[in-house]
Order: C-alpha cells, then structure tokens, then sequence
C-alpha cells in the first residue's frame, strides 16, 4: 500500500554563492562604491567600519551586519585609522520572502543569530580552498576536494535559517510596531476628544498652549502631533476656529452686540476678536453679519 507524502514546503533557497570570505581590513581601507544584483552583508567581527548606500551611511562596530539588497550602491571605509575584522559574503537568492529585508539594512545580531554566523564561517574555512581567512582568499569560493562531508550544505543550510531567523525578527518587529501605533492613536484619539470636549465647554475662557499641555499632561510636541494629526492645524489655533464658529452662530442668532459677543467668548477687546474673526474667516464680523450666508442662515433657522 502506497502511503501518502507530505512534500515540505520551502521559503527560502540558496544555491549560489559569490563571494566570502574574513579579512582583516588595512587602516587605509576604502572602497568607492558599487552596485551589483545580488545579496550581500558585511560583519564586523573586531573593530569599526563606516559604510555609505543610497539609504544613508552606517557606522558599524562588533556585532553589526549590513545587509545590502540588490542594485543598492554600497561602499566603505576605514574609521579612526584603525584596522577591522570583517566576514564579507554575497550570494544569490531569488524568493519573494527576501524582499521584508530591504529597507533599514543595519542589523544588531542576537546570540543565535550570531551563533549560526559562527557555524557559517567555521564550515567557509573547512569547505573551500583557500580557506575564506586565508590572506590570498576572494571572489568566488573555490572547492576544497578534502573538505568535510556536507560542509557546502551546512554553510547553505546555516545561511538560509539564519536568514529566516531575521525575517521571523522583521516581521516580530512590525507587528510590535503596529501594535504600539495602533495603541498610540487609540490614546491620541481618546485624549484628542477629551481636549477639544474641554475647549468646546470653556470658550468664553483664554488659555495658553502651555496651560493646556499642563492641564493634559501632554508636551507641546505632543499635543502639536495629536491636533495636526486629526485637525491640520495646531491646539491653539482649533481653539481659536471654534470660537470663531461660535461667534458666527450667535451673530446669526442676532445674540448681543459685536461687543457683547467678543466679550462671551473672552476676547481682551473687540479689536482682538475682529482682527481673528477676518484672519480665520477673511471678512469682518460686521460684514459677516451683513452678508448673504449670515442672512440665510437667520433664515433656515
């Protein structure tokens, strides 16, 4: 009887190196920069290096990998004239999953990440010849005839978990992220209503941005995010826009005089109120109340 099988699916796959190898870089080191359509990343395994892309420039110190997609423009150098340890190796790797790595390409390895790392570079001295520290070793990798059984799977296989390992962490990260947005706008969204209930409840008062922020516990940054956010303008001048719709609805309900009404909504003097009135409104309130829109509204009601 032919039982059935179960064929494992695979996400990731690497069948082509170009390039690896460990060097200790010189104090002069420099590279002008180049592009090429393949993976790359480059580790610093002793000392610093800084490296310039299109995405901006990196200083790496022990612990720290770049990873270059392909046709990102890439060089580096040495920093403080001192030398570095770098594990430098490029491959090809066509799956879509891949594509999550691009972006931000300065990663900080966590223990297992940098434990398979090591895995790599011991199998990369065992499988090839040179050895990839070995001072003569670069470009392509070439067969060792005497390397141990299944060293080239072993480098394959630890490169491509390792690479899983770092989507997983990508995709970990995200969802944190969204979560700590979607927590921050809920709190946003909460505290912007409590806010605008405030100032809706207390027009006829005057108050600054500091007072507010001191009221909400809320830095002016802050509270300059929220309002822009959700209004396109800053607290204090939503604040001002409200009074503003507020003086309108009693000019169209004929309630009190201009005076009166600057006085309602907490004006220091009538100046003040008609010189806001016409920057938010571009007329007067006295044509306001003359004109066409005011009057209709008196008149639906």
């Amino acid at each position: 009887m032919l039982r059935p099988r179960y064929e494992l699916k695979e996400d990731l796959s690497i069948r082509k190196l170009v390039t690896f190898y460990y060097r200790e870089m010189s104090k002069h080191f420099y590279t002008r920069g180049e592009t090429h359509d393949f993976w790359e990343f480059v580790y610093v395994d002793r000392g610093e290096v800084e490296f310039f892309t299109d995405l901006g420039v990196y200083r790496l110190r022990q612990g720290d990998m770049l990873l270059l997609m392909p046709n990102l423009f890439h060089g580096g150098r040495a920093v403080n004239k001192a030398t570095c340890n770098l594990i430098i190796m490029s491959f090809e790797c066509a799956s879509s999953c891949m594509e999550e790595l691009t972006g931000e390409c300065l990663i900080r390895l966590q223990e297992d990440e940098y434990r398979l790392l090591a895995l790599i570079v011991q199998e990369g001295i065992r499988a090839f010849d040179p050895p990839i520290n070995a001072p003569l070793c670069s470009g392509c990798p070439q067969q060792n005839a005497e390397a141990d059984f299944g060293a080239e799977q072993l480098i394959r296989n630890f490169l491509e978990i390792l690479l899983i390992r770092l989507i997983r962490r990508r995709r970990q990260e995200r969802k944190e992220s969204e979560k700590d947005t979607l927590i921050a706008a809920q709190h946003g969204d909460d505290l912007f209503a409590r806010i605008v209930a405030f100032l809706h409840n207390h027009l006829n008062e005057r108050f600054t941005l500091d007072e507010l922020c001191d009221r909400f516990a809320i830095s002016r940054t802050g509270l300059k995010m929220i309002f822009k956010a959700r209004t396109g303008a800053g607290a204090m001048e939503y604040f001002s826009r409200m009074k503003i719709d507020r003086a309108k609805q009693l000019i169209r309900e004929e309630n009190g005089n201009l005076s009166a009404i600057a006085e309602i909504l907490g004006y220091s003097s009538i100046h003040h109120f008609s010189k806001q009135f016409k920057r938010i409104s571009n007329m007067t309130p006295s044509e306001y109340s003359r004109s066409i829109v005011a009057r209709t509204k008196r008149i639906g009601g």
